[in-house]
């Protein structure tokens, strides 16, 4: 055996200390040579499929090594020891490229460095290698923002005191100043340490510019400018610890006036914070000029967040009680806390205004003008501070409900006409991970029109645009054991694929109880029937392809598909005829029509249309407080649904357990293509609703996210929308996270939209779940003030008038309630509403003190009792 051999023999067999040695005795020939056949062998590596993954990590480091002794230029070293390919989850073996490099010259092993560190996937995970190439060539650090990553993680993870690390690292200098510069926040920067610990960065980086290791001023700068740049709170936090651990003086914080101002305006709500305390300290020591702190007023005043504004109220009356000649320049600033949403700090900054008035008339007029946006409850007390010219504009004419135009069914696109079209929408679904409901039913009445048609056609068409399926591979072939997933069953079938792998051994299944499992069963016998039908007796089309993207089909489209079967002599499938049914829309004037079809299945739908194709019953009750070892659900809200008699009798086996009564569960654990899912029952959303109710309520009691991201397309589709649907939008009104919040109310304004929404059921479910704890009313309050916002006063009024009796009436001052009553009483100022009080108005209102609950209480009972007086007056 030559040397060469003995090498590759070392890589196949994972013999990774032992290639260095092998490799010494080579000539630079001899390493060519070697370097050809290792190119072939980790060819040979990629293309091997994943059941040769332990052979893959046995060779991968060994033939990392011997490239990399085999490489004479440093930029195809670098290609060869950062490829993705040969990088599997062990750690790199740093000590054996060490000493298969040792020979090269400095200046080649800093430019391989240099490379590495340039490769911004995989520098951060090869920094020891490149921290021991820097030494050895004796040259820069690279100060890539990978290097930079990687530093810091090894650094932190060096087992000693950090800030005795940083003080030793020789790389300091190069590199603190990078942590602030790189394009995504440092993630060591981040770890959870308390200040007393060891590895705690602020405290070591504070540490080191005390002691003149590291330039306060560069610090400080970096920590404001990556602040500037903004980011996620939790990325900006370390950023901040470092800033307060260096204590900036008073000198040091005055320098960076504008850089605090732009903070306060635009940062997120801690740092904006921190910024506001900054430049408060500035003002009361006398270094904020009344033109500066103007400025910053105008900006931390037009934040929607409540905390920053009233502080900034309370910095604006303490200067103005400092220095009253500063009022000209300060209290035009209070203009943009007149247009705040939140009353009560209108009502601060009008008095605060008042107080500090001066005879300028032109002052006067300016605050006048911006008084304009103060609410109704406060525009009189502004005309008698301000004059006349505070008093609103003109009338224009009743208020006018504004709402989105309610999404629209898109009526599908026809099915490709040609082979080559239907191949290409094959292959683009099958290798999609987002394919719709539009895509994949083309695709798959495309493959069983032109299986029909020809299916020789097709089938040699296919095998070149599906080559890459792993069932197609003959090395992978013997996995294929049973069914393939979605349109490659069909697609298979085509090509007269068919398993020939051993089945595995039977095993007891373990199924889910959530509504999932019934509607995968329908999808999955539908495209086994397709399939069958393919190979057996192809159909010339399907019936159950849907007319709309929401998956619903048109009654009248259905009864001349059946008429062209009737002419074409073939017999309906009976899978694809039942999900034809579950889809169709229930008209009743299509009725004649398919009865004069005079076919057993015209019959059947004319009955289905009628009497026979009503959804199931949905029964609601309040679930029981439940404790699980990860915690607790409270009582809450669900809907158990019946069964369905004539999907029971009369449909196939595979549409059974979805027509069977089905009792509510707390969790639903499976999913995936839920579109496609609900295109099995576009019809019913009274049914799927209640289905979806747990994932919603997930997201309401929970910290679940994303469990609303169906409801839009669940309100969407057809069928009557009953107290399923408005109990499911209800509970997701209130859910965690703003996203899922937003998605309900677009079912919201979808439903109102399509004149279909029962504000009242709708306020008396929301009490039902505010009463519960389901719902939170400062949640709620966030949902409806959006909905408003669109231009919905009358909608959202009507929904929070069946709601809040049973929020004033049952005592207490719940977290939100105000927030509720504010959104209230915006809504009925808005919208002129003057419908009576809800019950409790009066009595909460009068009650004492100064809470958010009793003011807005009042301001709502005002505002009624005013859009009263003027409906009277004007009849």
């Amino acid at each position: 055996m030559n040397a060469t051999d003995e090498v590759l023999e070392a890589v196949r067999a994972g013999r990774t200390a032992d290639v260095p040695g092998l490799l010494k005795p080579l000539d630079p020939g001899q390493r060519r040579a070697l370097l050809a056949a290792l190119k072939e062998l980790r060819t040979e590596l990629r293309a091997s499929g994943w059941d040769r993954w332990q052979e893959r990590d046995l060779m991968s480091q060994a033939l990392v090594v011997a490239g990399a002794g085999c490489h004479s230029g440093a930029a195809a070293a670098a290609g060869w020891i950062g490829a993705r390919d040969m990088r599997r989850w062990q750690q790199r073996p740093i000590a054996a490229l060490l000493d298969v490099l040792a020979g090269r010259e400095p200046g080649w092993l800093g430019d391989l460095a240099h490379r590495l560190a340039a490769r911004a996937g995989t520098a951060e995970e090869d920094y020891p290698l490149i921290s021991e190439l820097v030494r050895l060539a004796d040259c820069p650090m690279p100060t890539t923002d990978g290097c930079v990553e990687g530093w810091a993680t090894a650094v932190g993870a060096s087992g000693t005191r950090l800030t005795r690390a940083l003080r030793d690292d020789p790389h300091l200098t190069a590199l603190v100043p990078r942590l602030f510069e790189t394009v995504e926040p440092v993630a060591a920067l981040a770890w959870r340490c308390e200040p007393d610990q060891p590895q705690h960065w602020p405290a070591a980086l504070a540490g080191l510019a005390d002691e003149g290791r590291l330039e306060r001023a560069v610090l400080l700068d970096g920590c404001v400018a990556r602040l500037l740049r903004g980011g996620k709170p939790a990325q900006l936090k370390p950023y901040q610890a470092i800033l307060r651990a260096l204590h900036p003086t008073e000198d040091e914080e005055a320098e960076r006036t504008a850089d605090w101002i732009a903070l306060t305006a635009d940062a997120p709500s801690a740092v904006a914070g921190h910024a506001q305390q900054t430049l408060a300290r500035l003002a009361t020591a006398g270094r904020l000029a009344p033109r500066i702190l103007a400025e910053m007023s105008t900006a931390a005043l037009f934040r929607p967040e409540k905390k920053l504004v009233r502080a900034q109220l309370v910095l604006i009356g303490r200067e103005l009680g400092r220095d009253p000649a500063a009022a000209p320049e300060l209290l035009p600033a209070l203009g943009e806390a007149f247009g705040h949403p939140d009353t009560d700090i209108q009502e601060r900054a009008l008095k605060l205004a008042a107080a500090h008035l001066t005879d300028d008339p032109d002052l006067r007029a300016e605050l006048a003008d911006r008084a304009r946006l103060l609410s109704p409850t406060h525009r009189a007390r502004a005309v008698d501070h301000f004059g006349p010219a505070a008093a609103p504009a003109e009338d224009t004419g009743p208020y006018r409900e504004i709402l989105p135009p309610p999404p629209a069914p898109s009526p599908l696109a026809p099915t490709p006409g040609t082979v080559q079209e239907t191949v290409e929408l094959v292959a683009a679904v099958v290798n999609s991970r987002t394919a719709t409901v539009e895509e994949f039913e083309r695709a798959l009445d495309g493959l069983v029109r032109h299986a029909h048609r020809d299916r020789a056609a097709l089938a040699e068409a296919l095998r070149p645009a599906l080559a890459g399926r792993w069932w197609l591979d003959p090395e992978q072939a013997r996995h294929y054991t049973s069914e393939l997933p979605g349109l490659e069953h069909v697609a298979a079938a085509v090509m007269d694929v068919h398993p020939t792998g051993t089945p595995p051994e039977p095993l007891v299944s373990w199924r889910s109880d959530c509504h999932h499992t019934g509607l995968h069963a329908v999808v999955g016998a539908r495209l086994a029937e397709a399939a069958r039908r393919v190979t057996t007796r192809p159909l010339p089309f399907l019936l159950a392809t849907p007319t709309v993207d929401t998956g619903s089909l048109d009654p009248h489209v259905l009864v001349e598909r059946l008429t062209e079967y009737r002419r074409l002599g073939e017999e309906p499938a009976p899978t694809d005829f039942a999900q034809a049914l579950l889809r169709v829309r229930r008209d009743p004037a299509a009725i004649p029509d398919a009865t004069a079809l005079d076919t057993p299945e015209g019959h059947r739908l004319a009955d289905w249309l009628g009497a026979a194709g009503q959804p199931a019953p949905v029964t609601r009750r309040t679930a029981s407080a439940v404790r699980y070892g990860y915690g607790a659900t409270p009582a809450h809200l669900v809907l158990d649904t019946g069964a369905r008699p004539t999907v029971l009798a009369g449909f196939p086996d595979a549409f059974h357990e979805l027509a069977g009564a089905r009792t509510a569960h707390e969790r639903c654990w499976d999913g995936g293509d839920d579109a496609r899912l609900i295109a099995v029952l576009p019809e019913d959303r009274e049914t799927l609703a209640a289905w979806w109710l747990p994932t919603i309520t997930a997201c309401a009691l929970h910290e679940s996210r994303d469990g609303t991201a169906e409801l839009p397309s669940i309100t969407a589709t057809g069928g009557p929308a009953g107290p399923a649907l408005h109990l499911a939008v209800a509970t997701a009104l209130g859910a965690r996270h703003p996203e899922d919040r937003l998605r309900a109310v677009d079912a919201l304004l979808t439903l109102a939209g399509r004149a279909e929404l029962d504000a009242v059921r709708l306020g008396e479910d929301l009490a039902e779940l505010l009463g519960l704890g389901t719902v939170k009313p400062n949640r709620l309050a966030d949902s409806l003030r959006t909905a408003a916002a669109t231009g919905a006063h009358t909608t959202t009024w009507a929904v929070l008038a069946a709601a809040l009796p049973a929020l004033l009436t049952g005592g207490g001052d719940p977290r939100g309630a105000g927030e509720l009553l504010a959104t209230a009483a915006d809504c009925v100022e808005q919208s002129g509403a003057s419908s009576p009080d809800p019950a409790g108005l009066a009595d909460a209102a009068a009650r004492g003190g100064r809470s958010r609950l009793v003011t807005q209480s009042a301001r709502l009972r005002d505002a009624l009792h005013r859009n009263r007086t003027t409906s009277t007056a004007a009849d």
